[in-house]
């Protein structure tokens, strides 16, 4: 099937399913065609395209936090052919209330998916597969794909990228030091220290503590060719 014929096929199924031209829109700026959807209508149309188009072989699914907008999900599919026909089913779920149908019951290959999604993002997915532990340990807090998660080792160790090599606190640049990677917090934001507190900065003292002590004879991990800036060798 051209690429035009397959196009016209997926909007055609999409526009069957969900019965509005407002309820869904294609998109193939960045590649495969993309199908937005609206979340009620997540499900049908999954449908739609693996019965209507033949999209039988599901891909993966996973989400974009996409911060005050809400989380983005997106599910790739495809069509066997010559050539093999692709499509990414999006939609945007609300970032207080993360929750969508499940696409287990369209492609059963999809629980996994949803499962990590669920830990990674805090996006439930209902009517498939139970949100139990996959990849995290039991008892972890937060989820850890968010952009708004702190990175506990951010506050222990600076992130590296804040300066060059060899270069000092002093000497970097202003505005590489005003650039944080996702998971640094905000000084004020970390710990129980209320903001503007005159008690110690959270985030000063546990620099102050110093890189961990690596265990005497202790094997560096693969690939690592020396100990990074200030950490022990252990020899």
């Amino acid at each position: 099937m051209s690429q035009v014929g397959w196009r016209a096929a997926v909007h055609a199924a999409a526009m069957d399913a969900v019965g509005g031209a407002d309820l869904c829109t294609l998109d193939d700026t960045f590649g495969p065609l993309a199908l937005d959807v609206a979340p009620d209508r997540w499900v049908d149309v999954a449908r739609a395209l693996r019965d209507e188009v033949g999209c039988c072989y599901f891909d993966w699914l996973s989400a974009v936090d996409e911060l005050d907008d809400g989380f983005r999900v997106l599910c790739h599919v495809a069509r066997w052919g010559t050539p093999v026909s692709h499509v990414v089913l999006r939609t945007l779920v609300n970032r207080q209330q993360p929750r969508l149908a499940s696409l287990v019951p369209v492609w059963s290959g999809a629980g996994w998916h949803e499962r990590e999604t669920f830990e990674m993002f805090g996006v439930e997915f209902v009517g498939g597969d139970p949100m139990s532990t996959l990849l995290l340990p039991e008892g972890f807090e937060g989820h850890p794909l968010r952009k708004d998660f702190v990175l506990a080792s951010r506050v222990a160790k600076a992130w590296p990228g804040a300066k060059e090599p060899g270069e000092s606190e002093h000497d970097a640049a202003p505005a590489r030091r005003r650039v944080l990677p996702a998971g640094v917090p905000d000084a004020e934001a970390w710990g129980p220290r209320p903001a503007r507190s005159p008690a110690a900065d959270p985030l000063t003292v546990a620099r102050s503590a110093g890189p961990p002590v690596r265990a005497r004879g202790a094997r560096r991990a693969p690939g690592r060719a020396s100990a990074e800036p200030g950490e022990p060798t252990g020899g």
